[in-house]
């Protein structure tokens, strides 16, 4: 309970002074004067953290959903392919140029969830939407490649910053639809909760304690479908946040779900929010992509979780 509090006291202080903070400190004695200051604050920093903050919650939340569901700790909101959906519908648009005002987005939209729509008919005919997801992935991801060695020069650059993911797009039309997905699939996990307790320990044991495997899967997978196509159209595929800040959260408040939920969404709203007031900093006036930066950190992360899990493994055996 403890570790809950902490969480969410260092969260809510990251979101609250992050907007202030950059090459150029803002006072708030500033934010109201209407100088330049303020148009700053509220025009280009407000929208950008809130964004941030929104994007780094729902890829934890849903992380620590897949995590659960397929009993992977390996598992990220990407294992379905949804990232590499995303970016082929994004890949698409760039290569036609098309003269649409947000056009990569809405494609990046349609091809994330065109993406799910494709694995959950694949792993229901196949019985493994994991393999499904995996396979859909590759070709995806191949797909992408070829429209990148065909497109233009101009294309190629746009369709590589998407694919890095980032925050530099944000502005405050962005925010409404993706609110109203973070927050519904916030809600639908915490009445999921139980549900990811029992799950975590198999279905044959969540079908024995009364939970209904088939639907329950069928809810989560439709909330982070929803959830991921809003928060990677938007901003990217930005990777390892939903694999780092779970865990991290899970060994500071445990494996209960009813804490773990909104521990994670806490963590990893003020962990991508800091990664990213970092980029904005590092090579000023210049910016670093945050993807970038949670992959820099990611990598060992990965690595310190496979060899955490080799070791467990070993215990076991012996």
């Amino acid at each position: 309970m403890r570790n809950s509090f902490i969480i969410a006291v260092i969260s809510l202080a990251i979101l609250i002074a992050a907007p202030f903070m950059g090459r150029q400190i803002i006072y708030p004695s500033e934010i109201f004067s209407g100088g330049v200051d303020a148009e700053i604050f509220w025009q280009l920093r407000v929208p950008r953290i809130v964004l941030s903050y929104l994007a780094g919650a729902a890829l934890s939340m849903c992380g620590m959903v897949f995590q659960a569901v397929f009993r992977n700790p390996l598992a990220t909101p990407y294992t379905l392919g949804v990232a590499s959906g995303a970016s082929l519908g994004a890949a698409v648009f760039y290569m036609l140029s098309l003269p649409i005002a947000g056009g990569g987005s809405l494609f990046a939209f349609a091809g994330a969830i065109l993406t799910m729509l494709v694995v959950f008919a694949a792993g229901s005919y196949g019985n493994s939407l994991l393999l499904a997801g995996v396979a859909v992935n590759f070709t995806f991801s191949a797909v992408v490649i070829f429209i990148q060695y065909i497109s233009s020069y101009a294309s190629t650059l746009m369709i590589i910053r998407f694919m890095i993911g980032g925050l530099e797009t944000a502005s405050a039309e962005l925010l409404p639809p993706i609110l109203f997905a973070v927050l519904l699939g916030f809600a639908v996990t915490l009445l999921l909760r139980r549900h990811l307790d029992l799950l975590s320990l198999g279905e044959t044991a969540a079908q024995s304690r009364g939970a209904d495997v088939a639907r329950t899967k069928l809810a989560l997978f439709a909330m982070t479908s929803l959830v991921l196509a809003t928060v990677v159209s938007i901003t990217g595929p930005i990777g390892f946040v939903g694999l780092m800040s779970p865990h991290i959260s899970r060994l500071l408040v445990g494996n209960s779900h009813q804490r773990l939920a909104a521990a994670s969404f806490l963590f990893g709203g003020g962990f991508l929010t800091l990664c990213d007031s970092a980029a904005r900093i590092i090579i000023f006036p210049a910016e670093i992509p945050v993807g970038v930066i949670t992959s820099i950190l990611g990598g060992p992360f990965f690595i310190f979780l496979l060899a955490k899990n080799r070791k467990k493994s070993g215990s076991l055996a012996s």
